[in-house]
């Protein structure tokens, strides 16, 4: 089943959100909080490990800026933070709202889908019907967002929905854009996927307040690049 993979992955996404969600009432306020922190080291790790992968600077960059323009046009962040809280109201009316639903499923949804795993995981799926990054992936988005939620709440569980749908959408697609897609070309998604999952890093850990979804379309940016060079 050409699917098989991002099911996967998402079925664990959701569990792992919920296992987080169950267990968070077993920590205090500080273990959340230095939960929180190293969460943000590890993803800074990953990002800064995905990063070297580039072969170009100038190609990054371009990427990251073409993105980041493109992002802000269309307005993601807003829309996903629209999104969230439509969710977020119809879930929690006459509740507690103390707790934000949309910054984890923001969150969770740039850490488990920008990445290059979620990229290149999808277009091996889709182009040979090769699971096994996905279902790595899988395993590795368990753990994560299982400590994200037991820091962020419930708003990661609904991370699950956006990357059946992202993954799924690169899964049946990727046959368009197989012939467009060397070795070079993934090495600059690797790239400049891991620069995005890097301001994730940078915002969890409270240093900086960065639009990461309005630069979620730069991973792509470097098909089109290297079509004119």
């Amino acid at each position: 089943m050409i699917l098989s993979g991002v099911i996967v992955n998402s079925v664990a996404v959701g569990f792992g959100s919920l296992l987080g969600v169950f267990f968070r009432d077993k920590f205090n306020k500080k273990i959340i909080d230095t939960v929180m922190s190293g969460m943000g080291l590890c993803v800074l790790y990953i990002g800064i490990s995905g990063s070297l992968k580039g072969q170009n600077i100038l190609v990054a960059i371009g990427s990251i800026a073409l993105g980041g323009i493109l992002g802000e046009l269309i307005d993601i962040d807003d829309r996903l933070r629209k999104f969230g809280l439509t969710v977020e109201n119809k879930f929690k009316k006459g509740k507690d709202k103390k707790e934000s639903l949309v910054e984890g499923f923001l969150n969770a949804t740039m850490v488990i889908c920008v990445g290059a795993m979620a990229i290149v995981g999808s277009l091996q799926s889709g182009l040979v019907g090769n699971h096994e990054i996905l279902y790595a992936k899988a395993f590795i988005d368990l753990f994560v967002v299982l400590a994200m939620s037991a820091t962020m709440g419930i708003g990661v569980f609904f991370s699950a929905f956006l990357i059946l749908f992202y993954e799924g959408a690169i899964v049946l697609f990727a046959g368009t854009l197989s012939p467009f897609l060397s070795a070079v070309v993934i090495d600059e998604i690797t790239c400049v996927g891991s620069l995005v999952i890097m301001a994730i890093g940078f915002n969890i850990l409270g240093i900086t307040k960065i639009k990461v979804a309005n630069l979620s379309l730069a991973p792509f940016i470097p098909i089109f690049i290297y079509l004119f060079i």
